[in-house]
């Protein structure tokens, strides 16, 4: 019998931002600019068995430079949940953007799953020119190169089973080797999107994101995150629109901006 997951998305960071900042090309659609909320989120899977953290943030020292303001740094937000960074047996990183690989280094045992494809982009000659470069940070990468050495990376492409009732799927677009993650929650399937949809509008209205490594792979992601996610019982979590909090239940009702149980 294939194990069942508690899934949970947990908000540490938020920022401001405008239509004409997050989708591409926003001029062509003829909408009037308005502004946006964009939140940032790291996700938990875990039963009584195993606990998995599927991306990892960034620090405040990365993160307010860049105008992001924190609301629950990624090691508070993890031991308010009870969880020991050391106690966390798997990493997946989605992709190399430095908003998903920061605390990396907090996971001192813990397996690191990443795309192939992504982790040779990001250590290679194109990652380094400057339309790629803002959106990573050099620590961070050469932080993953450590593990990597150490033997507790993974790398994989394709489809593949991170654990039993877990897997993850390489879509691409947003970054040569996007992945998402589909997990049998206790609830029934849930789907982390996380950068293949930034907001649930991309898919609901076939609308890019600015960010874009391959545009034609962009809209097959959507495409299959659709399929995924148009499953009777599925949970479909957008890795930054604020709507997770209108689709799921808050983990703290005293505090609902914390994050929210997802399945």
């Amino acid at each position: 019998m294939t194990p069942s997951y508690e899934v949970m998305a947990v908000r540490y960071a938020t920022r401001v931002t405008r239509a004409a900042e997050v989708y591409l090309n926003f001029h062509t659609y003829g909408d009037a600019d308005h502004a946006l909320v964009m939140d940032y989120f790291f996700w938990v899977i875990r039963n009584a068995n195993r606990t998995i953290v599927v991306d990892t943030g960034f620090t405040p020292a990365v993160g307010e430079p860049r105008g992001r303001s924190m609301t629950c740094p990624v090691p508070e937000g993890l031991a308010r949940l009870g969880i020991d960074p050391a106690s966390v047996d798997t990493v997946v990183i989605t992709h190399g953007h430095y908003d998903h690989t920061g605390n990396v280094g907090l996971f001192e045992r813990a397996s690191v799953v990443m795309s192939a494809r992504e982790l040779d982009f990001w250590t290679g000659p194109i990652a380094r020119r400057f339309q790629f470069a803002h959106s990573a940070e050099r620590q961070d990468i050469q932080a993953l190169q450590r593990i990597e050495a150490s033997g507790r990376l993974k790398r994989m492409a394709g489809t593949q089973l991170i654990a039993p009732g877990i897997t993850a799927i390489e879509v691409g677009g947003h970054t040569p080797g996007q992945l998402i993650v589909v997990v049998d929650g206790e609830g029934g399937p849930v789907l982390l999107a996380s950068d293949a949809v930034h907001y649930y509008d991309e898919v609901d209205l076939d609308r890019p994101f600015l960010v874009v490594a391959d545009l034609p792979r962009m809209y097959e992601a959507f495409d299959t995150v659709s399929k995924i996610a148009g499953q009777p019982g599925t949970a479909f979590v957008a890795g930054h629109d604020p709507g997770v909090f209108d689709r799921f239940a808050a983990l703290d009702p005293a505090e609902p901006g914390f994050g929210v149980r997802v399945g």
